[in-house]
């Protein structure tokens, strides 16, 4: 099974797990069966967005904080393709209009992969699968 880390889920895995939806965490504590972990490289853009905003705060240097937290094991980043970015301008039905977002669920789709996330809007969203 694929599964596609949120940006917010790939933060709080490597610096509040606590904060963790308790399905998310298991699977993220014992994947089965050859699970993978897939990260969209714009997941890495919009932490460090939410940096230079100060809506974060890490103790270490950002390149440190991003180094260690793409170290986890079994986590894959995947690239922003062309295949991608035109999904996500023709995501089906309606889904909001956050770049981000539509790239992320874009990538889950291109990449028959489940989304990982506590955002409302993709869990609501039936074009893509998601776990909280």
């Amino acid at each position: 099974m694929k599964y596609l880390l949120d940006t917010h889920i790939w933060i709080w895995w490597n610096s509040r797990p606590e904060a963790l939806p308790k399905q998310v965490r298991r699977i993220l504590d014992n994947p089965k069966g050859g699970a993978q972990f897939l990260l969209s490289v714009i997941s890495v853009w919009e932490f460090c967005k939410l940096l230079e905003k100060g809506r974060l705060g890490i103790s270490i240097a950002p390149e440190e904080w991003i180094e260690q937290a793409l170290d986890q094991p079994g986590l894959t980043l995947e690239p922003l393709s062309p295949a991608i970015a035109l999904e996500s301008t023709r995501l089906p039905g309606a889904f909001h209009p956050d770049p981000a977002d539509q790239i992320i669920v874009a990538t889950a789709r291109q990449l028959d992969a489940t989304i990982l996330t506590c955002d409302r809007r993709i869990l609501d969203y039936s074009h893509v699968r998601s776990i909280e």
